[in-house]
């Protein structure tokens, strides 16, 4: 099984990196895990909807780039289908069962390309509320480690 989490931007905050690094390592007893980092466009302040529109194009160019046919893709998106942990283990059951590579995609501070959600399996969000790209990265990987560990039956959930 491979595990590849696509996001927009680089992380900066030292804090994030050796938490998602400690959910990375963890999640290595359930397959290979690839993390890919893919560069951000400036956004200029008060941008029009024209400057964001090619933004998001240029942004969902490298995300495509890096998706196969085979791949199961997750995409997080605010209007995504709103689930809990059990449920994210369940999807991860039943997608494991149609392809061999998992991959979530954390789009930039403008979201995804209309592209990338189209591309997407299933289109999933862990509440209305916004996070920082940066800071979703570390609550998506926890939460697969989280949703691999609820179907090992482990008591990490409880």
């Amino acid at each position: 099984m491979r595990i590849k989490i696509i996001s927009v931007g680089k992380l900066k905050e030292k804090y994030l990196t050796a938490g998602i690094a400690e959910y990375v390592k963890r999640l290595s007893r359930f397959g290979q895990v690839e993390i890919v980092e893919l560069a951000d466009e400036k956004t200029p302040d008060k941008a029009s909807e024209k400057e964001n529109a090619q933004i998001l194009s240029k942004e969902g160019d490298r995300i495509l780039a890096k998706l196969t046919d085979r791949d199961f893709v997750f995409s997080m998106a605010i209007e995504g289908k709103l689930i809990s942990s059990e449920e994210l283990s369940t999807s991860l059951e039943q997608a494991m069962q149609q392809a061999s590579t998992l991959v979530f995609i954390v789009g930039g501070s403008l979201g995804l390309d209309p592209r990338v959600k189209k591309r997407a399996n299933a289109l999933i969000s862990f509440g209305r509320i916004t996070l920082p790209h940066q800071l979703m990265r570390l609550v998506l990987t926890e939460q697969i480690y989280r949703a691999f560990m609820i179907r090992e039956g482990s008591p990490y959930h409880k």
